[in-house]
C-alpha cells in the first residue's frame, strides 16, 4: 500500500488527487501530526483496494453508495478485523465525506445513517497504585539510559501523558523549577501538565546526565529532544514500549504492560484519590467527558468498599431489619475511612 512505502514518502502518494488534497488538510489545516495522517491514508487505501476489486474507484467519489460501504465492512468482519478497527476505518471515510461536502464537492454523503459496528465493552487496563510504584522503581541499565527510563516512566505516570506526547517533548517544555511539562496533545493542542515530585527528581537526574547521549555541539531535532534513544535520534514508541515491558518484568509484574497502562493507571488513581472528573479531564487532555468517564467504573469497587465501610445501614437488608445480622462494626457517619493513597505516595 502507498502509505508504508517509503518512510518519507508523503502519505496516500498513490492515492487518487481528491484523497491526497483530505489529506493535506488534515496536515495543514487540522493539524494533524504525520503519524495520524499516515494512519487515515493507511484506511483509504484499504479501502481503496476494496474499491478496485469492485471495479470502482475513491477517484469516482460521487458514483460511492452506502452498499459499498456495507460491504466494505462485512468484508472486515469476515478478516476478523476488531469492531474498534473498523469503527475507525469507517470514521475516516466518514471524513472524507465530510471534507467533500464542505467543498460543495458531494451533495450528501453515503454513509448517513451508517451506525458503526457495536463496541466490545472494553475497559481500561490499570495497575494497582503498589504495582504502580515498583514500576517506578524498576531495574534498569547504569548511567543515563537507565535514568532515561525511569524519568519517562514517571512522566507517563506522573502526568498521565500519551506515549506520543511524552516522546515529542523536548528539553524547552521541562519545567521541573515551576512543576509542569508542556504538552501538545491531539489536534495540535497544548496543555500544561503538572509533575509529580518524583517525576521533577527523576527528569533532573536525567537532564544532568542527557549529554552523554546526545553530545552538546550536536544540533538539530535529536538535540531538542527530552527523551533520545542509544544512537543519539528521539527516542521511538517501540523503544518506549520495551522499556516500560523491562521495567514492569523487572518489578514481578506478571500482565502485560505498555506505556499506556502508565496512563490509564494516573487516571485511576487520580479518581481513587477524590479527584474530580473534570480535573482530569484537563490533566489526561480528553475532548470530551465521556470519555474519561470510561475510568469512573474502575473506582466501582473501591467507592462500594468505602460506602460498606462507612454508611451505617450499608449493610442493612431492609429497613426493618436494621442491623439485623450484622455482627461486624463500621465506623460511624462522622468517622472517615482510610483515605486512598495519591499518586507517587507510598
Amino acid at each position: 500500500m502507498s502509505s508504508t512505502g517509503a518512510p518519507h514518502s508523503r502519505p496516500g502518494a498513490a492515492l487518487p488527487e481528491v484523497c491526497q488534497g483530505f489529506l493535506a488538510y488534515l496536515e495543514i489545516e487540522r493539524g494533524y501530526s504525520l503519524a495520524t495522517v499516515r494512519a487515515y491514508a493507511a484506511d483509504l487505501d484499504q479501502f481503496q483496494d476494496f474499491l478496485s476489486r469492485r471495479s470502482r474507484s475513491l477517484k469516482d467519489f460521487e458514483t460511492i453508495t452506502r452498499e459499498d460501504a456495507t460491504a466494505y465492512l462485512a468484508e472486515l468482519h469476515r478478516l476478523r478485523q476488531k469492531k474498534s478497527s473498523m469503527a475507525r476505518k469507517l470514521s475516516t471515510l466518514r471524513s472524507l465525506f465530510r471534507y467533500l461536502l464542505k467543498n460543495q464537492l458531494l451533495h450528501k454523503s453515503p454513509l448517513t445513517g451508517l451506525r458503526n459496528p457495536r463496541q466490545e465493552q472494553r475497559q481500561p487496563r490499570a495497575l494497582n497504585v503498589d504495582q504502580a510504584v515498583a514500576v517506578m522503581e524498576g531495574q534498569v541499565p547504569p548511567g543515563a539510559l537507565g535514568l532515561r527510563d525511569l524519568a519517562l516512566a514517571e512522566v507517563l505516570y506522573g502526568s498521565g501523558l500519551r506515549v506520543s506526547e511524552a516522546l515529542s517533548l523536548s528539553v524547552d517544555d521541562v519545567r521541573t523549577d515551576r512543576g509542569f511539562v508542556r504538552v501538545r496533545g491531539k489536534g495540535n493542542k497544548e496543555r500544561l501538565a503538572p509533575l509529580s515530585e518524583a517525576a521533577k527528581e527523576r527528569l533532573v537526574e536525567y537532564l544532568r546526565v542527557r549529554q552523554v547521549i546526545v553530545p552538546v555541539p550536536e544540533q538539530g531535532p535529536a538535540q531538542e529532544a527530552l527523551f533520545v534513544g542509544a544512537r543519539g535520534g528521539r527516542l521511538t514508541r517501540r523503544e518506549a514500549q520495551r522499556i516500560v515491558a523491562r521495567l514492569a518484568a523487572s518489578a514481578g509484574i506478571g500482565q502485560d504492560v505498555h506505556p499506556h497502562t502508565l496512563r490509564h493507571s494516573f487516571a485511576t488513581h487520580l479518581l481513587q484519590a477524590g479527584a474530580d472528573l473534570r480535573s482530569v479531564q484537563e490533566m489526561l487532555g480528553h475532548a470530551r467527558l465521556s470519555t474519561t468517564e470510561r475510568y469512573t467504573h474502575l473506582d466501582l469497587r473501591h467507592i462500594m468498599e468505602v460506602y460498606d465501610r462507612a454508611h451505617p445501614h450499608a449493610g442493612d437488608v431492609g429497613a426493618g431489619n436494621a442491623g439485623a445480622g450484622d455482627t461486624g462494626k463500621k465506623p460511624g457517619v462522622g468517622e472517615s475511612p482510610e483515605t486512598p493513597k495519591k499518586p507517587g505516595q507510598d
